[in-house]
């Protein structure tokens, strides 16, 4: 099973980054986790091996200097070099036991899912530790794949999942309040921070807000 420090950690989270490369990345990340981001993501596309280990080394400082989680986007090789503290797959990516073979049972494994089926078994299939649903609200990264809507958030809310879960696209601070209505506890957020005029109060803000939700 995953690191039992790991999975408490992950219970309390709320505010998950996913955050492309920056010319300033080391700064922004000290800035919004700092302000109140639980767990990290270098999600970037078009990156070598040797260049995302090279981020990676600069979202793990971060993380570890802020007592955060931090993530690997979609690839296990990658992930097996780096040890961040989860693994994080698409619904096309790598099964959850090959990554597993890889990696061992210590680190966390997320996975998104798109539709109401893809949630249902993310949220019960072995080996996963928590999981993305979305794209909640349209966003301009979106065209390839329209927004599953809020009411795939609504939908996965009832089911009542154990494991964590997260609502993932289009998430800001204008949309929060109808992302928490819809029944999310827990958001994955773009824009709203890596936009932000001061990333650092944009997540302290939102972190704010979603614990008036659901306190951990």
């Amino acid at each position: 099973m995953p690191d039992p420090d790991r999975v408490d950690r992950l219970e309390q989270a709320r505010l998950y980054l996913c955050t492309p490369d920056r010319p300033d990345l080391a700064e922004f990340l000290d800035a919004v986790l700092a302000g109140g981001v639980d767990m990290v993501q270098l999600r970037q596309k078009g990156l070598n091996a040797r260049q995302e280990l090279e981020l990676c080394e600069v979202v793990g400082a971060a993380a570890a200097r802020h007592d955060a989680l931090w993530a690997v986007n979609d690839r296990a090789d990658v992930a097996y070099v780096a040890r961040p503290d989860a693994l994080h797959l698409g619904p096309d990516d790598l099964p959850v036991a090959a990554a597993r073979y890889l990696l061992g049972e210590g680190l966390l494994v997320g996975r998104s899912a798109h539709d109401l089926d893809q949630a249902r078994v993310a949220a019960v299939e072995n080996g996963i530790d928590y999981l993305f649903v979305g794209p909640a609200l349209p966003g301009p990264n979106r065209r390839s794949r329209p927004a599953a809507g809020l009411d795939l958030v609504r939908a996965l809310a009832a089911l009542e999942p154990v494991r964590p879960w997260f609502a993932d696209g289009g998430v800001t601070l204008d949309s929060l309040d109808e992302v928490l209505a819809a029944g999310a506890t827990r958001v994955v957020v773009v824009r709203a921070l890596t936009e932000a005029a001061d990333p650092g109060a944009a997540a302290a803000e939102l972190r704010r807000r979603l614990l008036a939700a659901a306190p951990v």
